[in-house]
């Protein structure tokens, strides 16, 4: 009896020293839990950007210790523990594309070579209107495009240097200088200082019919495979083009992928007949097709237009229009969508000045790529946008674009106090 007595009295006491050391490791957590949520709160892992794969460890490992220390306090540690920062820091690269927007946040422009960082004519710095980004859990996408990555070409003529000209150098172009270059077909000292060099004679008739047309649009392909560019964007001279967007726009697409981004102008594909007298199996073929018109602008990526090369550059393209008879955008939709078999992707957000401008809301211009105008019938086909007075700009392209960017020099104060 005496030794059953001896025995229950020795596991009595290392149940309690048992206990006792649990006790004691659990508080020693506990203190340490409780020095690392104070250290917490001093530097603020929680609701930093955790970039550095090292910071993003340690609050990654401060996390669990946290779990662990609630674990072991009975589900103390939860009511302790910080509330979780509802905000999400989103990196963005240097030449991140910023689309404006309506509301009240701003962001402060500062390197001239990017849209995002673009400046107004006047050299300042300026504010553009940002879309508010939704709070986001996963990765960003990897961007694909950046605007250096672009090639915008713009088709023109001696005629419309003083009007059209003019107005987009003004405006819009202020927004892509080094990306922007004028196909035109004549040598003009002005404007070739005004656009850095940036104007190009093609050499091409000049005039509106198809073999002048195609005259300028092969030598807008070939001056892009020159180039390093990853996009070829071509648009007319009576485009508004939205910068900001129209890179975002291609930031949806690789440019390593074969694409033909644009509007066409009619509802259904274009059917033709080929007329060939070297091949009889090609006699009254008929042809149906999509083409993107270029009164409304179109993009074409640089594998797509590897693939065009050998059949369009050194001045086969006129040759193509030739054959079929068409002006040169109904040409590239022919070489791509009939021959090479690559489809025409539809974007709403191009427009031509073959559609009413004025059903385009005001509310929606950040999202749209490309504007135009046109005078029809003793009327301006234009957009509704409040600005200059008609007589100072009936083609609205100026209140256009101070709707915008409002804060361009060349924008009324009424519209920079909005």
């Amino acid at each position: 009896m005496r030794c059953f007595r001896k025995k229950m009295s020795l596991v009595y006491t290392a149940t309690y020293r048992y206990k006792r050391a649990l006790q004691t490791m659990a508080a020693g957590l506990f203190l340490i839990y409780m020095t690392l949520v104070l250290y917490q709160n001093v530097y603020g892992y929680g609701g930093q950007d955790q970039s550095d794969p090292e910071l993003a460890e340690s609050a990654g490992n401060l996390q669990d210790i946290q779990s662990f220390g609630a674990l072991i306090l009975g589900g103390a540690g939860s009511a302790l523990r910080p509330a979780a920062d509802a905000s999400v820091v989103i990196s963005k690269r240097d030449n991140s594309v910023l689309l404006p927007a309506s509301d009240d946040s701003k962001v402060l422009v500062l390197d001239s070579n990017s849209v995002v960082n673009g400046r107004g004519p006047d050299d300042q710095r300026t504010l553009y209107d940002l879309h508010r980004v939704p709070a986001v859990t996963g990765t960003p996408k990897p961007p694909t495009t950046e605007l250096d990555d672009l090639l915008i070409s713009v088709k023109t003529t001696k005629g419309y240097h003083d009007t059209r000209l003019e107005m987009i150098i003004k405006t819009w172009y202020q927004l892509a200088k080094e990306q922007t270059w004028f196909f035109t077909d004549t040598d003009d000292a002005h404007y070739q200082k005004l656009t850095n060099n940036h104007m190009v004679n093609t050499n091409c008739s000049q005039g509106h019919f198809r073999k002048a047309l195609c005259c300028k649009m092969g030598k807008e392909f070939e001056f892009f495979l020159d180039s390093a560019k990853k996009w070829w964007c071509h648009f007319d001279d009576d485009n508004y083009v939205n910068v900001p967007r129209l890179v975002r726009l291609l930031d949806d697409y690789s440019p390593s992928q074969d694409w033909y981004l644009g509007k066409p102008s009619i509802s259904s594909p274009l059917e033709i007949f080929l007329d060939s007298t070297k091949s009889s199996t090609e006699v009254n073929k008929k042809v149906t097709f999509w083409f993107a018109t270029g009164g409304a602008g179109f993009c074409i990526s640089r594998a797509l237009a590897l693939k065009m090369m050998p059949i369009a550059a050194s001045g086969k393209f006129v040759a193509i229009g030739d054959k079929i008879r068409f002006p040169d955008d109904v040409t590239m939709g022919f070489l791509i969508e009939h021959i090479l078999k690559v489809p025409l992707t539809m974007i709403d957000a191009f427009h031509s000045h073959l559609e009413p401008m004025e059903f385009i809301r005001p509310e929606t211009f950040h999202d749209q790529v490309s504007f135009s105008y046109a005078r029809m019938r003793n009327e301006w086909n234009v957009v509704k946008v409040d600005g200059f007075d008609l007589k100072t700009d009936p083609k609205r392209i100026y209140s256009l674009h101070c709707h915008l960017y409002p804060f361009f020099s060349i924008c009324p104060k009424s519209i920079k106090r909005r």
